[in-house]
């Protein structure tokens, strides 16, 4: 029976997620290397599984395409004050595929463009007071207009979704 309950759970947590087959939002082709270079900045906050804002967060972006690597230099500000900077290195591995490291990150982040949309889906050890927790991301992005990405970001531990990260990016 509790092999049941746990199999029911995680077909529940799985629904509702968006795929890069939906439609189009009619937004422009994204182009990661296109879009991400430059400075941005980002707006965003993580929220439980019930909806609960738990943290609110503006991040600096400088990203840097050089033909082979796109470089996001990440610089966090927290709601409470404290800030973190994450130094992501992607490379394209196909016309329409990304891999993708980062400290934290437990080994490598695969992703596709389709469009206007981006997915992609890692593990990470993220700082927290008493440490770090390791958490799984189905990470998705929908170029909105020229200057606008949407982002939401759904979290999972062991496979069962603990929240989500709500992020607006906004080249300047």
């Amino acid at each position: 029976m509790r092999w049941l309950v746990l199999g029911c759970l995680l077909l529940v947590a799985a629904c509702g997620r968006p795929g890069l087959e939906d439609p189009s939002m009619g937004g422009p082709k994204l182009d990661l290397e296109d879009y991400f270079n430059g400075d941005l900045v980002a707006y965003g906050q993580f929220q439980d599984r019930f909806g609960t804002v738990l943290r609110r967060f503006e991040v600096e972006m400088q990203g840097r395409w050089d033909g082979e690597v796109l470089t996001l230099n990440e610089d966090f500000t927290y709601e409470d004050g404290t800030t973190e900077n994450r130094l992501w290195t992607l490379r394209k591995t196909g016309e329409d595929t990304w891999e993708g490291t980062a400290p934290g990150v437990i080994g490598v982040a695969k992703g596709e463009e389709r469009g206007d949309v981006f997915n992609w889906a890692y593990s990470i050890d993220l700082p927290v007071p008493d440490g770090k927790l390791r958490v799984s991301f189905d990470d998705w992005m929908w170029r909105l207009d020229e200057r606008r990405v949407l982002n939401r970001a759904y979290v999972d531990k062991f496979g069962v979704e603990i929240g989500e990260v709500i992020i607006f990016f906004e080249k300047r």
